[in-house]
């Protein structure tokens, strides 16, 4: 596969307002894309364009190598999605929320459930088969939501802010399997709040504000470049430093 996804010069606007004004970027096979800044800065508008959710106003985008909008939904067969809030259904079980979301790919039932098992264990959730909704907690919901968006074995994932509102012990188990499927050859699109997930898990990542992109690089050469000298003694500089400088909001802005 060549590159999987690739953005160029995309517009949005709503009224009077242009919540993406031109960005370009491009997700290489096997590398995990970070997309950081303060809400409303039009990251999740980006995600939701990339999938064919919302039209564009200008610009093109190629997602696993299908032209978007026009073949978004022969593209999305090949993409993972975790939205920014669960929407796991209530009235299912763990596993009837991955075998009725597997059907949407054209799975058969054999097939799904031949790969619930691996799914259910890679989410910690092996012993929640069969447990209702109600009975998880924020953490084990957002984990089967990650599952959940690997059921259809796909080449490229889409995660709107995956881990806020999760404990440090849930955010970190996230961490680990994101970066197993990295290690397996997935390509990740990442939007998020927290530097550290991003300096964690990101190989390039663009710093976004007003519907535009402000700087992007890896996050080493991002921190070379535009905190040269550490704010403080006590601490070597960081992503935090970037975005605060860059962006001029604190980070749940």
């Amino acid at each position: 596969m060549n590159d999987p996804l690739i953005v160029d010069n995309l517009h949005k606007r709503y009224g009077d307002r242009e919540v993406v004004a031109g960005i370009s970027f491009t997700l290489a096979k096997g590398e995990c894309f970070g997309l950081l800044g303060p809400n409303g800065a039009g990251k999740t508008t980006t995600l939701r364009c990339c999938l064919g959710l919302t039209a564009p106003d200008g610009g093109s985008i190629t997602l696993v190598g299908e032209p978007v909008p026009e073949r978004a939904r022969e593209a999305r067969m090949r993409v993972g999605v975790v939205p920014q809030f669960d929407n796991l259904d209530p009235d299912f079980s763990t596993t009837e929320n991955l075998l009725v979301f597997g059907r949407y790919f054209g799975l058969d039932d054999a097939t799904i459930r031949a790969r619930i098992p691996r799914l259910l264990e890679f989410a910690g959730l092996t012993n929640k088969a069969s447990a209702a909704m109600r009975t998880l907690s924020g953490g084990m919901k957002r984990r089967l939501t990650l599952a959940r968006a690997l059921i259809n074995d796909p080449d490229v994932l889409l995660l709107d802010e995956p881990t806020t509102g999760l404990d440090p012990q849930a955010r970190h188990l996230i961490w680990e399997r994101l970066q197993g499927l990295l290690a397996e050859g997935k390509t990740i699109l990442l939007t998020t709040h927290f530097m550290e997930e991003a300096e964690r898990l990101c190989n390039r990542l663009a710093i976004m504000d007003e519907g535009r992109i402000i700087s992007e690089g890896t996050p080493q050469a991002l921190i070379a470049q535009h905190i040269p000298v550490s704010p403080s003694p006590l601490r070597p500089a960081n992503l935090e430093d970037v975005f605060l400088k860059l962006t001029g909001h604190e980070l749940r802005d």
